[in-house]
Order: C-alpha cells, then structure tokens, then sequence
C-alpha cells in the first residue's frame, strides 16, 4: 500500500494546509521551543529511557518539534511525514535551532521504498499522540515500524486509546455513550469542517478528512505479528487535550474525566504506551480466531 488512496490524499491536503497555522500557534509554541523548552512528555522520557547517540525514526512527524526536542536530549533523529510543507517548515526550526535532523517527505506506506537504505538499522522507531487514527491498516503499520529496527531495536507508541475514539463527543455531558467503530474498517469515519484544533480562529480550505480507528488487540496482536516482543502496554486515565468535551483539567495540560459524587470510580482510558522490541527471529503470523 504504497499511494495514495483519496481518504488520504484528502488527509495530506488537510495537513499541508494546516502545518503554517500550527506553526504560528500558542497550541504547538514554536517560540517556547526555540528558548530551550522540550515538547516531549515526561511519560515519554520514563518510559523510552535514554538516547543518547541512539538513532531515532519519528513517523508522522508532523512538523519536527517532538523530533527535535530527541535530538536535543542526543538521538539522532530522522523525521518522517507526508506533508510537504511540514518536511519543509521542520527543516527550517531544526535549523533555527541549531539541531541536526533529517528530514524526510513520504506517506508511512511507502517509507520502506523511500527509506530503503535505511531498514534494519534504527535503535528507536517513534510514534506518538494522534497518530494511528490516521492509518488504513494497522498490521502494514507495524511491518513498516519493524522493518526499520535493527535486532533488538525498540518501537514505542503513545496514542489516543482506541476506546476514546469510539465515544459520542455530543452526548449529553459525562455521558458516556458508544457512537463510532472499536474495531479497524474497510471505510474511514468521514469528517467535515472547516475548524482545526489548534487555533480557533482559522478557517481551512480543506474541510474533509477521514479516520480509522483500530482496537487495542488489533494494535498489540500487529506488533507481535511483525516480529516484535511487548516489553509493557500502560493505559493512561489522562490526556493532555481536550479530546472530549466535557473533560476537565486536573492539572496544567493533564485533562481527565469528570468525577461524580456517589457514583462509581468513573475513570477511562484516554491514552495508551506501549515498547516493544524487535525479535531477532520473528514469529509467526497469529491466526484469527475461528468464527
């Protein structure tokens, strides 16, 4: 799956469009960045642990700053995103910053034809918030995502928790009701609108765009397909956006669900991390269960 369907031909449009609003943005705070503020969570830091000199792949990179802010810390980085405008505007913080970083436009599909020369020989493959959703097919995600790792070589993910996704954002408020797809299908939710989430104000040409959500299972039981061991799997009761509406902030940037008096614990999970590292010898394929 190497081109471009229309879903995601519509998706890089959107995305293109949007890389100079967000770069401009207090949301993405290109400024703080460039003042020596880190963009990465302290989830992320725990969690992946030291890399210095290791060599790190971010996929959907979007416009670098998470990537940067791991070669600040001694990776080096390669940055990887199929808006051409966020390869262009990351290329230019990284020099702004005075930051050695690669980077390089391609859609995920096709990164292992793009980045040939490179497959088998990253320490660290990188994918974070607001990522997978974007993705037709998860177990072609994850072959993509292993065949860049060398032997022992880690894959680390931190997203939205496919639970959140299938949530009905206009229900009534701390309802929660299931409106939307668990499980990964053929078709994408089809969404409409002109806003976009890091600025308020601006208005976006491209108005169209298309998700896939994939379950939990589906994502642990494609990264052990492609020939990679799960070290941990963490399910987060916090987000650090607003990702439905009538979630709370706790604390500055940590959004959680509201809690009622006298009913039940009412925590869900809004995030997931999960490492995994690359099996010298894969094993093979999971058969799906019977029906």
């Amino acid at each position: 799956m190497s081109s471009l369907d229309p879903y995601r031909e519509a998706n890089r449009d959107r995305w293109d469009e949007t890389v100079p609003i967000h770069a401009a943005s207090d949301f993405y705070g290109v400024d703080r960045f460039l003042a020596g503020a880190s963009t990465l969570l302290q989830i992320d830091l725990d969690e992946l642990g030291d890399v210095t000199a290791k060599s790190l792949l971010h996929l959907q990179c979007h416009f670098g700053l998470d990537t940067l802010s791991w070669a600040r810390l001694g990776a080096n980085v390669v940055g990887l995103d199929f808006a051409p405008s966020a390869v262009k505007t990351a290329s230019e913080i990284a020099a702004q910053a005075g930051l050695t970083a690669e980077f390089v436009e391609s859609e995920l599909y096709a990164s292992p034809e793009v980045l040939s020369d490179r497959l088998g020989s990253f320490d660290i493959v990188y994918v974070n918030l607001g990522a997978l959703c974007w993705l037709p097919d998860i177990a072609g995600w994850a072959r993509v995502c292993a065949g860049f790792l060398r032997d022992g070589g880690a894959l680390y993910v931190r997203d939205v928790h496919p639970i959140t996704q299938t949530l009905d954002d206009e229900s009534s408020a701390g309802e929660l009701r299931l409106r939307y797809p668990y499980f990964e299908t053929a078709q994408p939710q089809h969404w409409v609108g002109g806003e976009d989430y890091a600025d308020d104000s601006a208005s976006l040409e491209h108005h169209d765009s298309y998700e896939w959500n994939h379950s939990l299972g589906e994502i642990v039981t494609a990264v052990i397909d492609a020939g990679m061991q799960i070290d941990f799997l963490h399910e987060q009761d916090w987000t650090v956006y607003r990702a439905l509406p009538w979630l709370i902030e706790t604390e500055r940037g940590i959004w959680r669900l509201p809690q009622r008096d006298g009913q039940p614990d009412r925590r869900l999970p809004l995030m997931f991390s999960l490492r995994a590292t690359r099996n010298a010898t894969p094993p093979p394929p999971s058969a799906p269960p019977s029906t």
